[in-house]
């Protein structure tokens, strides 16, 4: 099995910073995407950065310049610093891997989430 750990949600003041982390750990041989998806109140899931293999990224729009992903591949740990942060940021993170189990081949995984408040 694969889990996936997360860490680093809270509540922070508009323009303070955050930064959450997200391991994977288990039966994973390869990993292709990793990232984190938000989801407010109300709304649909909606992906905040990616991390692809080769090194690419792709972030939200809203969230450029102000949110960076970075790939720790010693340790298969994926972090997203979060800067400037905004009320409209508030959301609950959920860390996503697109891996490969041994045993079931590639597959989708998530994380339970960490909640991000923004106040203003």
């Amino acid at each position: 099995q694969v889990q996936l750990v997360e860490s680093g949600g809270g509540l922070v003041q508009a323009g303070g910073s955050l930064r959450l982390s997200c391991a994977a750990s288990g039966s994973i041989s390869s990993i292709r995407n990793m990232g984190w998806y938000r989801q407010a109140p109300g709304k649909q899931r909606e992906l905040a950065a990616l991390w692809s293999r080769g090194g690419y990224t792709n972030y939200k729009d809203s969230v450029k310049g102000r949110f960076t992903i970075s790939r720790d591949n010693a340790k298969n740990t994926v972090y997203l610093q979060m800067d400037s942060l905004k009320p409209e940021d508030t959301a609950v993170y959920y860390c996503y891997v697109a891996g490969r189990d041994p045993d079931k081949g590639w597959g989708d995984y998530w994380g339970q989430g960490t909640q991000v408040t923004v106040s203003s």
